[in-house]
């Protein structure tokens, strides 16, 4: 019987998405299942997107360029402009999700061997993309006690080594919820430029940030401008996650040149989602300011209620719709699955994301889980109360 690639049976499982058959099952039970496991928002999608997958007036469905449209690219160079990112059309590739983003980036940068510095925890699938790549991550470790802080310079300086050759961010971050301060964003940018490294920088959900605080683009960090890679994605800007719509940007031609190729071989980006994708930026602005205010409220609805459940604690999160939550169980992935398994309170369960998955440090993140608040409010209390007595009941809990 042939083997499978040791690439293959490296390539970790998604904590978002693994514990899925047990949630499937405990629907065929009859249990509503409250979904806090995976960031698909339950938001509108903008109608100027919708109304133009419905009136596609085209004969043929045909490939599309292989750098995307120049129209849409050309468009969200406005779209960046109202973020002080100055850009050109050509700066911009359009990619199937910020998923492929990355793995591009990836694969254009580095050579099998390289070493990326990722802080952890981190998004699980930057693990996947990297081991399809060769690369290896090399983490350093923030803490929920300090919200997810950056480390000082030193802890990053310790893991540069003759095969570092990137620096990768997510900000506003997944799965913490961390927002990443100039201070911090300026110590990245000093480090980038004292090694010559790339910086990949994940800026997904920029629309969401809840703090007076600045955003800092890595694009807006000067005396790098040829080592930055920035990742983006309409899925969670727009909730249009299914429309596999994303973009790597760089300044650096050279990198440009590489992405082309794999843009290339796989032909073109998804043509409806860059249809869909194009005609939301003319959404009016009222459409992101309600989402945002959305957010805001269940941000408060969900942090409010954690800290309140005995034993449970939450950082506060900056930006994004995600939180990592310390809950006083034995074993977090073990507590998930109990509760899709053995528990039901009122009819209902609750699916969430151990988030030992989100890290690569054995041990760690243990007793914590990743929470994404993307239910309506009414939802996130009623979630809540089934995580309280899911809590007291659960054979492994711990008392703190």
């Amino acid at each position: 019987m042939p083997h499978i690639s040791e690439r293959g049976i490296q390539m970790p499982s998604s904590p978002i998405r693994n514990l899925a058959p047990l949630a499937a099952k405990a629907k065929e039970r009859g249990l509503h299942v409250y979904h806090l496991n995976i960031g698909q928002p339950d938001l509108p999608t903008p109608q100027k997107g919708l109304d133009a997958l419905s009136h596609i007036s085209r004969k043929v469905l045909e490939y599309s360029p292989s750098q995307g449209f120049k129209s849409y690219r050309e468009k969200l160079v406005g779209y960046y402009a109202g973020y002080d990112i100055r850009l050109t059309a050509d700066d911009i590739i359009i990619t199937a999700g910020g998923s492929e983003a990355v793995l591009f980036a990836f694969l254009s940068c580095l050579n099998p061997g390289d070493e990326i510095i990722v802080p952890e925890p981190a998004y699980a699938n930057y693990m996947a993309f990297a081991i399809a790549a060769g690369a290896t991550i090399r983490t350093i470790a923030t803490t929920i006690e300090e919200g997810f802080a950056l480390p000082k310079v030193e802890k990053f300086e310790e893991l540069i080594g003759p095969r570092t050759r990137a620096i990768l961010i997510c900000n506003p971050n997944n799965p913490t919820g961390y927002l990443y301060t100039r201070r911090e964003m300026n110590q990245i940018r000093d480090l980038v430029k004292k090694y010559d490294l790339y910086l990949f920088s994940d800026e997904v959900y920029r629309e969401f940030i809840y703090t007076g605080s600045p955003y800092i683009s890595a694009c807006h960090l000067e005396g790098i401008e040829q080592n930055v890679v920035l990742i983006d994605s309409v899925s969670k800007r727009y909730s249009e996650c299914g429309i596999r719509i994303g973009a790597l940007i760089t300044k650096n031609e050279d990198v440009r040149r590489a992405v082309m190729k794999f843009c290339q071989a796989r032909l073109s980006p998804p043509l409806l989602g860059q249809l869909v994708a194009e005609a939301s930026l003319d959404e009016p602005a009222d459409y992101s300011r309600e989402v945002y205010d959305e957010y805001v409220e269940r941000r408060k609805c969900l942090i409010d209620g954690l800290n309140r459940i005995p034993g449970v604690y939450s950082p506060i999160p900056m930006g994004a719709f995600y939180t990592v939550a310390r809950l006083p169980v034995d074993d977090a992935e073990r507590f998930c699955q109990w509760c899709l398994t053995d528990f039901s309170y009122e009819g209902a369960t609750i699916m969430m994301a151990p988030a030992a998955g989100f890290y690569t440090t054995p041990g760690a993140g243990r007793d914590q889980v990743r929470i994404a608040y993307v239910l309506c409010k009414k939802d996130l209390i009623h979630a809540l109360d089934v995580l309280s007595h899911a809590l007291e009941t659960y054979p492994g809990r711990i008392n703190i």
